[in-house]
This record gives structure tokens, C-alpha cells and sequence, in this order.
């Protein structure tokens, strides 16, 4: 090619060069770069969102003059990760720190939110890594401190992608369909008109339309007027789109001066709703949605998470039933490996600011920590 194209997993070679460039005094730190991107991953075989061969994300990368720094940055963005993924997502995480098997390569430390899928399954939603010194020597970027002398950046990186949409739809979706999470939904509430015969058609749509314009400013709504299709199809259509709220009016309803409201999640079957209180109550209703999605999967994955005491126990656990399976564990490469070929699980994290040490169940001479085993994609 004319100009050298880079086809890459991700971005530190990229943007080090670049930092190596740009950082030359204590006053350019800290610097603080972000990018959303596309990259290229060679997964044998791929997985819709989740494992694909390209994909989009977003990354960070910073620089700091201080190891406390930049460890108070990594541990930022792994709360604004597992904050995204609770408060806007609805899907219940575990903040962890990654063992040297699974930890990046040349980060001193990895960071992780962990979600339980509905299979039972662990999906790594997004990582925050504390690289050290590793990348800044390797890359000789070097600046000048206060008193003139050189030295080398800590830094950090971290990133989420478009896995965050297969986490949404394996965290809760059902047989219906998708569940979409009211924040984020595309469409979070459906109008639909009940037209039982030709005379009452223009006085329910007047109604329908007169509604959407009030709703239309502070909620993404639509209107579902197609006459060539039932409303029971109608129904079953936006269910398998995960539409959250479902609003029906006909001409009972009018009469009463109400509104059927019907919940995705299944809560409260259909109820009715005043007319003059519709506004107030979607906002109410789509609160309360999003925090039973936010609560069915904190209690789903309690319910499927096993404590175990000894390795035997641990070995056939992870070969039963699916889930999370938590013991004390003494980090030890080999015998994680030893786990991985007994069980196709891996460690998928230590548990953060989980002081609780207790016999470890791969050396009972040592404490260990509380670490989670599970079978991931």
C-alpha cells in the first residue's frame, strides 16, 4: 500500500508512540486521551457481540506522574464501568481484580466488572488495567519533573464495547424475546390503538396522537397505526423488540378517561391509567422497570452463585450445575490451569474490597482470597 495500514487488537502501541511524542514535562500530566474505535480481533470463532472479528469500542489511555494516580484512575473508570452497566443497563455486576493468568499483558494490575448471563454463564463486561511503568519504558516516553529530572509516566488503559449489547440481551432477554432496559432502549414506550369497527377509529386516533405529542418531549415514543395487522400481532411485536411499556387505548378507555398500561417485564399484568396522570405514570412505571431488571439479576446471580470450601468440592460444583462458584484461593498459575483442564472454568476475579481472607482451598497453609470460578464466553 502507499500509506502502511495498521490493523490492530488495540491501540497502546499507537497511542504510546504518540505519548512518547507529546509528554516532555511534569506540566503535560496528566494526559488523558479517549477514543471510541474500531478494532480487529482473530477469534477462531466468533460470537455475536460478544466475540466477533471486528467491533467497536471505546478506550482509554492515560499517563500520570504517580503509581497512586494513576490506580485512582483506573478505579474511576471501573466505577463509572460497573455505574453504566447497573444505572443505566440494568444488569447487576462484581468488581474484581484479574489473576496473572487472565490479568493484561504488561499491566501490573486488571481491573473487571463480571455479569452473569441468563445461561448462567460469567461475560466480562469491561476492564480497567494499571500498567506501571511496562508501556512508558518500553516506549521511552520520559518527562522532566520539577526538579529537572527525567522520569516515566505510570499509566493506565481501559475500554468497554459493543459486547455491553450482548450483555443486555443474554442478561434480559426471555423467550418472548429482548428486554430492552428502559434508559437505554430505542423505544421505550408504544402507542397502540384499539379500533374495533370503523366508527370508532377517528375518535381513537385523535386521542392516540393527541397523547403522543404530550409524551413525545420527554420520552422516545412511537405510535403502531398499522390497520393491516392485529393488535394481539401488535403486541407480540413489540414484546420480542423489548419494548418496555406497552400503552393500549380503545374506545372503552376513552369513555372511562383512562389508558391500559402493559409492562415488557411482566409486572402487574395490564393495569389502568388515568388519562391526566399518563405523563407522571410512564415516568414512574419505567423507573420502577428498570430497577426490577436491576434487581431480578442481583437476586438471579445470588441464587447461582455456590460456596465451596475444598478443591474437590469446587471441581465437581463447576462440573454440575452452571453459575458462579466462590471459594478462598491462593494464587497459583499452575493450578488454575490445572482448574481450567478439569472444568473449562477459569478465575474470573478476585472480589474488590473483599478484606475476608480464610484457608485457601489449593493450599490450606495459606489464606486466600475470595475469588469467583465460573465458565465464561
Amino acid at each position: 500500500l502507499e500509506e502502511p495500514l495498521v490493523v490492530r487488537p488495540t491501540s497502546e502501541t499507537i497511542i504510546n508512540h504518540m505519548f512518547a511524542k507529546w509528554i516532555k514535562s511534569h506540566r503535560d500530566l496528566p494526559m488523558l486521551i479517549n477514543q471510541w474505535a474500531n478494532v480487529v480481533r482473530w477469534e477462531m470463532r466468533t460470537r455475536l457481540f460478544l466475540r466477533t472479528s471486528e467491533f467497536l469500542w471505546q478506550e482509554g489511555h492515560t499517563a500520570h506522574k504517580t503509581q497512586e494516580e494513576a490506580t485512582s484512575e483506573a478505579l474511576q473508570m471501573l466505577d463509572i464501568y460497573a455505574e453504566f452497566a447497573e444505572n443505566a443497563a440494568g444488569v447487576s455486576v462484581v468488581k474484581g481484580i484479574k489473576s496473572a493468568n487472565e490479568r493484561f499483558a504488561g499491566a501490573t494490575t486488571t481491573y473487571s466488572i463480571e455479569a452473569m448471563m441468563k445461561d448462567k454463564k460469567a461475560l466480562q463486561a469491561g476492564t480497567s488495567h494499571e500498567l506501571g511503568q511496562n508501556f512508558s519504558k518500553a516506549f521511552e516516553i520520559q518527562y522532566s519533573d520539577e526538579n529537572n529530572e527525567l522520569q516515566h509516566p505510570f499509566q493506565t488503559s481501559w475500554g468497554v464495547s459493543t459486547r455491553l449489547i450482548g450483555m443486555i440481551i443474554m442478561a434480559h432477554g426471555d423467550d418472548k424475546g429482548l428486554q430492552l432496559p428502559p434508559k437505554l432502549a430505542p423505544t421505550q414506550s408504544v402507542l397502540i390503538p384499539i379500533i374495533p369497527n370503523e366508527d370508532s377509529k377517528s375518535v381513537v386516533l385523535e386521542t392516540v396522537n393527541k397523547l403522543h405529542e404530550e409524551l413525545r418531549e420527554s420520552y422516545r415514543i412511537k405510535i403502531d397505526d398499522r390497520d393491516n395487522i392485529s393488535p394481539g400481532f401488535k403486541f407480540n411485536e413489540w414484546e420480542l423488540k423489548g419494548v418496555p411499556l406497552r400503552i393500549e387505548i380503545g374506545p372503552k378507555d376513552i369513555e372511562k378517561n383512562s389508558v391500559v398500561f402493559s409492562r415488557r417485564d411482566g409486572v402487574d399484568g395490564k393495569f389502568n391509567i388515568n388519562f391526566d396522570d399518563v405523563s407522571t405514570k410512564v415516568s414512574e412505571t419505567l423507573d420502577n422497570i428498570h430497577n426490577n431488571l436491576l434487581e431480578s439479576s442481583k437476586k438471579f446471580r445470588k441464587e447461582n452463585t455456590t460456596h465451596v470450601d475444598s478443591y474437590e468440592d469446587l471441581i465437581s460444583t463447576l462440573n454440575g450445575d452452571p453459575g458462579f462458584v466462590t471459594c478462598f484461593w491462593d494464587e497459583n498459575s499452575d493450578d488454575e490451569d490445572k482448574v481450567k483442564a478439569e472444568t473449562k472454568a477459569t478465575l474470573r476475579c478476585y472480589v474488590l474490597d473483599e478484606e475476608k481472607t480464610d484457608k485457601a482451598v489449593n493450599n490450606e497453609n495459606t489464606q486466600g482470597k475470595l475469588a469467583i470460578f465460573s465458565k465464561a464466553y
